[in-house]
């Protein structure tokens, strides 16, 4: 009876890992079949910097990662809002490139335009108004229509997203030095990554954060060259490479990818414009055969789909 009574007990302790196992497999599969940190509720976390540039690294595995573009433009929220970030997680994991730019009083605030008339119900520039003045403000909708939400501080974005995403910071007008300091305020390299159109800007960030990532504009040889020189590590950056992968960047692109580096492509431009979710779904389709490694999208939520469905 011991015997038997140890072989259940072995069996039963088995049985039990096969199911976390499992449980683990469905969880992480951010895309198609990548390996990432993902905790709970599709949210991401690393715990140093070495974690997060392996979860970028290309591994010529077939994963793709999705990028919500302003933070994703899905229906009934606003680009560039907490609420519209939470709705993209509660369906999915993604990472969001998002706009930082500057009020009158120095506050960074995200705003993709540089006036407030498309997304918001306040007018003119954004630069003309205190953080005060624009606590009244609120944000319109992918449709135009006014909702409850906020104009949010990059500041708390920052602290909202630890533990859940990443969050691409794009080039406006704020200057390096400022968001480099809030970065350092909130111990910020494991989940803020930071798009560079230059060598010179990606060796002014890794200077100061040697672990951080960056999403690097390398989209001709020229690009790439600027690049090459900086003296960043490749480990420290994806590559934007264009609206697609085609002839005239596939030479990057290869170059790219023995160096390590995933490569992508934006899809805002283009397929997201497209005036029903069919023809969306046609032109992503056609295009995700050409393998992009990151897919940025104002509809992050239809790209998933797709991936989750091949």
């Amino acid at each position: 009876m011991k015997k038997i009574n140890k072989n259940i007990t072995i069996f039963r302790l088995s049985l039990s890992k096969i199911i976390t196992i499992l449980i683990l497999v469905s969880s992480i599969s951010f895309a198609t079949k990548v390996s990432a940190q993902i905790v709970k509720d599709n949210y991401i976390h690393f715990s140093n910097t070495k974690e997060l540039q392996n979860f970028f690294k290309y591994k010529g595995d077939g994963t793709i990662l999705v990028s919500g573009h302003r933070g994703g433009r899905e229906k009934n929220f606003p680009e560039n809002s907490l609420e519209g970030f939470q709705n993209v997680l509660d369906k999915m994991p993604a990472i969001f490139e998002i706009d930082p730019r500057l009020t009158k009083d120095s506050v960074v605030v995200l705003m993709h335009d540089a006036t407030l008339d498309r997304t918001t119900t306040g007018k003119g520039k954004l630069s003309n108004y205190t953080w005060e003045e624009l606590l009244s403000v609120r944000l319109k909708d992918s449709d135009g229509n006014v909702t409850s939400c906020k104009i949010p501080t990059l500041e708390e974005v920052i602290v909202w997203s630890r533990g859940k995403t990443i969050i691409n910071l794009d080039k406006k007008d704020v200057p390096m030095k400022m968001i480099a300091a809030l970065i350092k305020k909130h111990k910020a390299e494991k989940h803020v990554m930071l798009t560079v159109h230059t060598g010179a800007q990606a060796r002014y960030y890794y200077d100061r954060f040697p672990g951080i990532m960056m999403s690097a504009f390398s989209r001709n040889a020229k690009e790439f060259e600027d690049l090459s020189i900086s003296g960043v590590p490749w480990k420290n950056m994806i590559a934007y490479v264009g609206y697609t992968i085609d002839a005239e960047n596939e030479k990057i692109v290869n170059m790219l990818r023995s160096k390590g580096v995933r490569c992508m492509v934006s899809y805002a431009p283009t397929h997201d414009k497209l005036g029903t979710p069919g023809e969306r779904k046609k032109a992503y389709k056609e295009d995700i055969k050409k393998q992009p490694d990151v897919i940025e999208s104002d509809i992050p939520t239809e790209i998933w789909a797709i991936l989750q469905s091949n």
